[in-house]
């Protein structure tokens, strides 16, 4: 019988995984924070989605380059390094609400500069994350490990947003980034207790440039990783609300920014009840299909959130739509450690990361001009039944992701 717990008795991986969690609460915290805080300078859709373009932006600039880093630079120097600064942006927006009157002439433009250095920061912390991770994970333990790191991420997904909607209510923006601030500084003094990994044999490849055409030739010529990545994509570009979530938790649902982090936090709740339920029961079959099924589970959620206009509803929806999204991952991310080559991990996430890491900011962009053009509602029908479209093409075209019935086979 297999150990369900076998990864977490790896002194290490608790490390790592306690380190990871500070970084996502803070992360999420800060998204709720500055998604209402811009909201309230501005009371503009299209303001809420250009702060994922903000982030977006400089995340794609930086991502092929910082795969061929985590390649060929100690992981965890990246990691602490990315944290450092994460924690200074984080700082600079809790300087910010000291002088309210900053905002008088500049509104959210100083915000937004921010999030851009956030995207640079972010964009090379993604790939050393999960390059890292298999350093100090037996190979046999891989798929426990990834299970667990994806409970633990959705599980930071929950506290992070109900604790920034819950601070910024019952306190102000300054106390919440100070909060932030110092879960980020938390993070990093973990990860300083996590012995480093030296850097894998370099590929055969000269020069950067090679070495980043390698990253992706690998990707675009692999079929299952290919077309798992491409689904996500366009899932999570098109079937998203979290850009609107401000606006549907004032215009729609009527609560204040408590009710905005509950609403934030929802889908990471269903994604952590999916993913402690697989850890014990791991998907073993018909995983092309699962998956298939789960994304469209996913934009069929979508669409009735739109709908909803009862709180506890919407609520229950999202969810639902966190279970469903928790399978797309788990099985994404397993395919995608099991398949790469250690020495091209970090180049490999890193085209993994612009397709699905900023496809969530380009999303929120994408949210806000869709809201701007169609209505908010709308909308985020067309996103869930655009999601539905892509499922069906998937299904259609990717005959190897259809009738894929292991991970890793």
């Amino acid at each position: 019988m297999e150990d369900a717990y076998a990864a977490l008795r790896l002194r290490e991986f608790r490390l790592f995984l306690s380190a990871r969690v500070c970084i996502t609460v803070a992360i999420q915290m800060q998204s709720v924070i500055v998604g209402w805080q811009v909201y309230e300078i501005t009371h503009d859709e299209l303001a809420l989605g250009l702060i994922g373009l903000a982030e977006a932006i400089p995340y794609i600039i930086v991502s092929l380059y910082a795969g061929h880093v985590a390649d060929v630079v100690e992981r965890k120097k990246i990691m602490v390094t990315t944290m450092a600064l994460l924690a200074l942006c984080s700082a600079a927006l809790f300087s910010f609400t000291l002088v309210p009157e900053f905002f008088l002439s500049w509104k959210a433009l100083p915000i937004y500069g921010i999030i851009f250095i956030t995207g640079i920061a972010r964009g090379f912390l993604s790939p050393a994350i999960f390059a890292f991770m298999p350093q100090i994970v037996p190979a046999g333990q891989f798929k426990n490990a990834i299970t667990w790191n994806s409970t633990f991420w959705e599980a930071s997904a929950i506290l992070g947003p109900a604790l920034g909607g819950l601070i910024y209510t019952f306190f102000d923006a300054t106390i919440a980034y100070g909060v932030n601030t110092t879960l980020l500084l938390t993070g990093i003094t973990l990860a300083f207790f996590i012995k480093g990994r030296p850097v894998p044999p370099a590929t055969e490849e000269l020069g950067i440039v090679e070495k980043i055409r390698a990253g992706l030739t690998f990707v675009f010529s692999n079929k299952l990783i290919l077309s798992a990545i491409t689904l996500d994509l366009f899932a999570v570009l098109f079937g998203g609300a979290v850009a609107l979530l401000p606006f549907f938790a004032d215009q729609v649902l009527h609560v204040d920014a408590w009710g905005l982090g509950l609403l934030r936090c929802a889908p990471s709740v269903g994604a952590v009840l999916m993913a402690v339920y697989i850890a014990h029961h791991p998907i073993r079959q018909n995983m092309g299909k699962t998956l298939l099924w789960a994304v469209a589970g996913f934009g069929i959620s979508m669409i009735v959130f739109a709908l909803s206009q009862n709180f506890w509803l919407s609520i229950s929806i999202l969810i639902i739509s966190g279970g469903f999204d928790c399978v797309s991952v788990i099985i994404r991310s397993t395919l995608l450690q099991t398949l790469t080559p250690e020495n091209m991990k970090g180049r490999v996430s890193a085209v993994n990361n612009i397709f699905i890491g900023s496809s969530n900011e380009i999303g929120m962009f994408e949210s806000g001009v869709a809201a701007k053009l169609m209505g908010v509602v709308p909308s985020v029908i067309f996103g869930g039944c655009m999601t539905l479209g892509v499922v069906s093409a998937t299904a259609w075209v990717s005959k190897s992701l259809r009738k894929l019935q292991h991970l890793g086979h």
